[in-house]
């Protein structure tokens, strides 16, 4: 049933949505009611919350050390530019593939448990993709992605269920932990593989390390015993919602940027001019700024009616340092690569706003993320693919600009849409 008002008010005329952001942001990312089925910890805190610092940090190393070296690794293993873009695809495409399985996984052992046992399965791909080959690069590159989805989907629930009055202040922590661990893969990986005698796969597999000391930060929360809450709601109707759909597209198409950045970025400055080592430090940088925006950019948005200038804006932004860095003289690049992380991280932050925002209660979020997450990241994982495909059948990046702005466009349509001020069509259901 369609429960959308003739109409549609605000969020801002039942509460802030400062105050809903604040309430529901960790709910976006799981549904704790069907995930968690627990009860706040009791105990040490702060070794909790180093914990889950320690585990977000480890979310995008995997996903940021290779594109600094990709050069390397293509040549060493005799990859063409479209191969390597499906290399660059995969582990995206996981994010959004096996997103699914983490409630089914934390129903069945517990969410502590199951992030631990990702950690290692995490650190393992990382070994598998640098020890063993073009078979290893890929079936590691896999292996990574799906267990960033998983612990993606399961950390933010937990978050919420124990930092229940900090949401907000933690939804921050957590996303700058989610930052620095990209900017320090892009930046350090080439120095590590330099140290190391030039050896790309000892870059790479230096990041297995951090995966493991986070498991064993996170041993603790394993012995950690939760009173059990077994209270479900079910949402129905969010594939057959238009508004559901803008906010999904939002999602994947601002991400595919994003994840095109990361899989790409250094590759195109190397062939400018740059090394490695200076093309990681500009990825490294550009992901840096986004801290700034990614918290910025959903406190500014919200002090309008809606979120549709919001949008355009940091989508602008975000066209612009990509262009930049694509045709503009190397010497103002860094001036781009800031406008560009600016841009960033005001699309993502904005995009998981969008999902409270236009969410009846916390179980129509939890839903709605899941739908935007899952489908929205499968289709963030065609920009890679389509980068290398290109690359491959021109032998420059001259053409990628097309496909920059056909994706930005498509997001500032999406998105001007999903920024309206109105609530998708359906409600939870208590079963």
């Amino acid at each position: 049933m369609n429960l959308e008002p003739e109409n549609p008010m605000s969020p801002s005329e039942h509460a802030s949505p400062k105050a809903e952001l604040e309430q529901w942001l960790i709910d976006a990312e799981a549904d704790d009611a069907q995930v968690q089925h627990a009860q706040p910890v009791v105990g040490r805190p702060w070794l909790l919350l180093l914990g889950l610092i320690l585990v977000a940090l480890n979310l995008r190393p995997a996903l940021s050390s290779l594109s600094p070296l990709l050069s390397d690794v293509s040549a060493s293993l005799g990859l063409s530019a479209a191969s390597a873009g499906l290399l660059t695809t995969l582990p995206v495409l996981c994010l959004g593939l096996f997103a699914p399985l983490a409630p089914i996984l934390a129903r069945r052992f517990t969410a502590e448990r199951v992030v631990l046992g990702i950690l290692l399965t995490l650190a393992g791909g990382i070994i598998l993709r640098s020890s063993f080959g073009q078979a290893g690069l890929f079936a590691g590159s896999l292996v990574a992605g799906a267990s960033i989805g998983i612990i993606g989907v399961l950390l933010p629930g937990i978050v919420k269920r124990d930092f229940a009055k900090r949401a907000g202040a933690m939804t921050g922590v957590y996303t700058m932990a989610l930052c620095l661990g990209a900017a320090l893969a892009a930046g350090a990986t080439v120095p590590l593989s330099q140290y190391f005698g030039d050896s790309w796969s000892l870059g790479l597999g230096f990041w297995m390390l951090p995966a493991l000391l986070a498991a064993l930060f996170w041993l603790p929360q394993v012995r950690t015993q939760h009173g059990a809450h077994r209270v479900a709601y079910r949402v129905r109707g969010l594939l057959r919602d238009p508004l559901a759909w803008q906010v999904t597209l939002y999602m994947g198409l601002q991400s595919s940027l994003a994840y095109i950045v990361f899989g790409w970025l250094p590759s195109i400055l190397i062939d400018r001019g740059l090394s490695a080592t200076q093309a990681g430090l500009v990825l490294s940088g550009s992901v840096i700024v986004q801290l700034a925006s990614s918290l910025a950019a959903p406190w500014l948005a919200t002090r309008g009616k809606d979120q549709r200038l919001a949008i355009v804006l940091v989508m602008l932004l975000t066209l612009g340092g990509l262009f930049g860095c694509l045709y503009a003289p190397l010497d103002g690049l860094w001036g781009w690569a800031i406008l560009l992380g600016l841009g960033q991280g005001g699309t993502f932050s904005l995009a998981l706003s969008l999902i409270v925002l236009r969410s009846r209660d916390s179980h129509v979020a939890a839903n709605l993320s899941s739908m935007a997450q899952g489908i929205g990241y499968t289709l963030a994982s065609m920009g890679p693919l389509a980068v290398g495909v290109l690359h491959d059948w021109t032998g420059g990046w001259g053409a990628t600009g097309w496909v920059f702005g056909v994706i930005g466009l498509g997001a500032i349509i999406a998105g001007c849409g999903a920024g309206r001020a109105l609530y998708v069509g359906v409600s939870s259901e208590r079963v």
